[in-house]
């Protein structure tokens, strides 16, 4: 293979050690292949760095090791031009390896030009990144705290959850505290209610008559008590996000133009996918980076599967959940396309459909600086005019009718 970097390094990175090889000019013409390996201090990496530089390197790849790897890109991504690569993407030769022939590898394939780099968005997009990231799982973690606070209320006997539809409401709250508190008459408790809830006070009266005792008191005043933390949490990051996308609102408002989608998701689609297009040239290639492609899979003429790869789960988690509030999006082009493709391809399948047309829409805005423009629920039907008119004769036909079609005037 001829070369393309004159010299360059591959790392092989892991939690105490680095192990690098650099590829450079030998004195005979040749190339040669120099090999150290240095500890993950904040010294060593300063010291890994001088190395390099003293080189003359000017390429480095690296694998994409838990979070190993972001101290170190952090640190040379500066004074050289770093590639952090997917090690699935490769192939080492059966029957060798250890971490020294992995970076020598690493350091061959770059000097070829053979690497493609990794999606690595800039440190205003990462720290964002991280924010939102941290935010999802304090949400996650509230989630599975007021799922424990349904089960201890079974547990009692109390059946809030068959008549309200979120016990951590303004009435539901204030049932508990008085639960806390040593109220256990159901009538007492029922009057609680406000609003639409006021009418269902005969069956909260039936709901609230259980075996409550001090012990599911002192289960559900620790869940409480951590639910009001988590929601502290959730506030505190949420302003703290807010303050850091001051620079980036137009795209975000921009992003909340889309059906089903609120700022929250606006702000992962664009944190997770760095806000700058540049690094995809179609929409098509981000969809693909995203894992809301079908896969390929196909030997002998035959497709064995269309399954979606595995691919950035905080992207997709957010993608699948605005697409399922998109089907129920009254008059909208996605509601129409989910109802078209759930007859043929099932539930699931036409949901992801909606998420990869939804990341699609998303492309476009962040790229053209657009807004969202909706089709209508009949777009599909005015596209593709005569299969619309073929299957609803086919349909009749069915049905037992003679159809004779006229065009009206």
């Amino acid at each position: 293979m001829d070369g393309l970097i004159e010299r360059c390094a591959g790392l092989d990175i892991h939690q105490a050690t680095i192990v690098a090889t650099v590829r450079m000019p030998d004195e005979g013409g040749g190339r040669q292949a120099v090999t150290h390996t240095f500890g993950t201090m904040t010294t060593d990496l300063l010291a890994l760095r001088e190395w390099l530089q003293a080189c003359g390197v000017t390429h480095v790849a690296m694998e994409s090791t838990g979070v190993y790897w972001k101290p170190i890109y952090y640190l040379l991504e500066e004074p050289l031009t770093v590639l952090l690569v997917n090690m699935q993407h490769l192939k080492q030769v059966p029957g060798r390896k250890s971490d020294v022939q992995d970076s020598e590898w690493l350091a061959q394939l770059l000097e070829c030009g053979l690497l493609r780099g990794s999606l690595v968005p800039p440190a205003p997009i990462r720290d964002l990144r991280d924010l939102t990231r941290y935010r999802k799982k304090q949400i996650e973690d509230r989630t599975q705290e007021i799922n424990r606070l349904y089960r201890v209320l079974e547990e009692a006997g109390v059946k809030l959850a068959s008549v309200m539809s979120d016990i951590m409401g303004r009435s539901g709250r204030a049932m508990l505290d008085a639960l806390l508190a040593g109220t256990t008459d159901p009538t007492v408790l029922a009057e609680l209610a406000r609003g639409r809830l006021r009418p269902k006070i005969p069956a909260l009266r039936t709901a609230l008559r259980g075996q409550f005792r001090p012990h599911h008191a002192f289960l559900i005043g620790h869940i409480l008590t951590k639910v009001d933390f988590l929601e502290e949490a959730i506030t505190g990051l949420s302003e703290e996000i807010d303050r850091q996308l001051a620079p980036f609102a137009a795209t975000i408002d921009r992003l909340t133009t889309i059906p089903g989608w609120g700022r929250r998701t606006a702000t992962t689609v664009f944190v997770e996918t760095g806000g700058e297009m540049a690094a995809f040239p179609t929409a098509a290639h981000l969809c693909s980076w995203g894992a809301m492609c079908p896969g390929l899979n196909e030997s002998a003429g035959k497709r064995r599967t269309g399954k979606t790869r595995e691919g950035n789960r905080f992207l997709r988690g957010a993608l699948i959940e605005s697409a399922l509030a998109a089907t129920r999006a009254t008059g909208t082009a996605l509601q129409a396309r989910y109802r078209r493709l759930k007859r043929h391809r099932g539930h699931k399948k036409a949901v992801v459909a909606v998420g990869h047309q939804m990341l699609e829409i998303a492309y476009y805005i962040m790229r053209d600086g657009t807004t969202y423009h909706e089709l209508g629920a009949d777009y599909f039907a005015r596209r593709d005019r005569d299969r619309t008119v073929r299957r609803s004769v086919k349909q009749l036909e069915a049905l037992g009718y003679r159809v004779t079609l006229e065009e009206a005037a």
